[in-house]
């Protein structure tokens, strides 16, 4: 892959890095969402920008999509995706939301740097919204300048990928841009604009906003077009409402357990930044685990940690009453049977967050047939990690490789690739005895099993020193080719890649990111 996502033999760069064919094919665009009521959101066009530059185009995503890549490389397709055309269907909006900031109620936030062009049927059928997000100034602003400083640009764009190829529902990158402008900043960097592609864009923050401003019908109409759009099989239900209050606390449950088990932390879980669609969404101050520790913070305004490892589950079922809060009028006509639903509802969430998240563990551990004591023993591994300061990646990763029967010696080349890992290398060899007497009750041979513990145990995570070192390069030299080796190693994550193992590998105590910022 070439500077713009492509070979050369398969795009020769033009003017600012796009080829001269103008023979654009237009995006076949709808925008269901603005045929909603016009409190719902706020009709802007994309705010122009001086020299655009195509930095990496998703062409694999955009074939998905239906849409001609070369046309996207066109010097019409560039201005589309920098936000100095729209195509000819566009209907652009920004959409408006409210939210609970780290517990505390913001009445109005809203799209302050994205514009909602439309949306398209990809080949599956599936109808994904396209938004361009940094394209400047809408009405939620809130005295900012609707702009994206390049480094976010880049790190939104590895991380959205890194996480659909893990196999967890995400938003995904189409484009990225830069736009020939300074952004400022703590100081000036470049500019940049990066073309996301959502299942949807309604948030819990969405419902919050409606119920606050336009009561129940006002929710109502939100919650009937979020059916018909993504919960097609729910508007015959004899309650759709409650219907629909279950079926996101099962997707954000699924999507909670599946962040855990790779070691995601998203960093600001508010209510405005949780999809009602389960997937992730904003991808600011996140990072990935190195050394596990349960109680884990990266992001700089998580003073408190109410954010952190393992407080995500719980975060997230918070997240989900104020969702039910916003529905109890639809739930039942009586407030006291309708705050009974919702809470059994909440109920049920944890229950399917720890059914998801326990199967996960099993997978992880090569336990296909299922047993009493198979949590514990996972637990138990991850406090020794915790205590032991291990990798969580290169931890079950190398778990994957170990064979049933124990070596001669603990330190051997058997175990010694794991257990070398730990500070304290004693009680993984504990643990990992009691591990091999419970594998001895599984039906299928040793290489399944470490087939399927491969597939499910990453060699490869966007590390966070990686995608520092991507960013930094970016901004400082508008070089991308880190972002383009990392995007080359994080598409096959589950792949053995030994000519790529520095990028497996924890960083080195200085390459350690402590802190990750929001971008904005």
């Amino acid at each position: 892959m070439g500077y713009y996502g492509f070979t050369m033999n398969e795009f020769q760069p033009g003017p600012a890095g796009c080829s001269e064919n103008e023979n654009f094919a237009d995006m076949p665009l709808e925008n269901t969402y603005a045929s909603l009521p016009e409190t719902f959101y706020s009709r802007v066009a994309p705010t122009p920008v001086a020299a655009p530059r195509l930095i990496r185009l998703n062409r694999p995503l955009a074939e998905q999509l239906g849409l001609d890549p070369v046309a996207l490389t066109s010097l019409a397709g560039l201005e589309i995706l920098a936000g100095n055309r729209l195509p000819k269907a566009a209907r652009p909006l920004a959409m408006g939301y409210a939210g609970h900031q780290f517990g505390n109620w913001v009445p109005q936030l809203g799209d302050g740097r994205a514009v909602l062009l439309g949306e398209i049927v990809d080949r599956d059928g599936i109808r994904r919204d396209i938004q361009l997000k940094g394209a400047g100034i809408t009405p939620y602003s809130r005295s900012g300048d609707g702009r994206a400083s390049i480094g976010p640009v880049v790190r939104e764009y590895l991380a959205s990928e890194a996480m659909a190829a893990l196999g967890i529902a995400t938003t995904r990158a189409l484009a990225a841009v830069a736009t020939g402008e300074l952004v400022y900043r703590a100081r000036p960097e470049p500019g940049g604009i990066i073309t996301r592609v959502a299942s949807s864009h309604v948030r819990v923050g969405t419902f919050q906003y409606i119920a606050s401003r336009q009561g129940a019908e006002g929710v109502r109409t939100l919650a009937d077009y979020v059916i018909r759009r993504h919960y097609p099989d729910l508007v015959e239900a004899d309650q759709p409402y409650t219907a629909l209050l279950q079926a996101v606390m099962e997707r954000t449950a699924d999507l909670v357990a599946s962040w855990l088990l790779v070691g995601f932390i998203h960093g600001v879980m508010n209510t405005d930044n949780m999809s009602v669609v389960g997937e992730t969404i904003d991808y600011g101050p996140f990072g990935f685990v190195d050394l596990y520790h349960p109680g884990t913070v990266y992001s700089s305004i998580d003073t408190q940690g109410r954010y952190a490892y393992n407080q995500q589950p719980a975060i997230a079922q918070w997240n989900m009453a104020r969702l039910a809060e916003t529905l109890l009028p639809l739930l039942d006509d009586d407030e006291e049977a309708a705050v009974a639903v919702a809470q059994t509802a909440l109920t049920a969430f944890a229950d399917r967050f720890e059914a998801s998240y326990h199967a996960g563990l099993r997978r992880k551990l090569g336990l296909m047939e299922q047993r009493r004591e198979d949590v514990d023993l996972a637990f138990e591994l991850l406090q020794i990690m915790a205590r032991g300061g291990a990798d969580m990646t290169l931890t079950f990763r190398r778990l994957s490789n170990l064979g049933s029967s124990g070596p001669e010696s603990a330190d051997s080349a058997g175990d010694g690739p794991v257990r070398n890992l730990f500070e304290q290398p004693d009680a993984f060899d504990a643990w990992v005895h009691k591990w091999r007497q419970r594998l001895a009750f599984e039906q299928r041979d040793e290489a399944e099993r470490q087939s399927a513990m491969r597939a499910v145990n990453p060699a490869f995570i966007l590390r966070n020193h990686l995608a520092q070192q991507a960013v930094d390069a970016a901004i400082e030299h508008l070089d991308f080719q880190p972002m383009e080796s990392l995007l080359a190693v994080l598409s096959r994550p589950f792949d053995d890649q030994p000519q790529h193992e520095q990028y497996s590998l924890p960083p080195k105590p200085e390459e350690r990111v402590l802190r990750t910022f929001c971008g904005t």
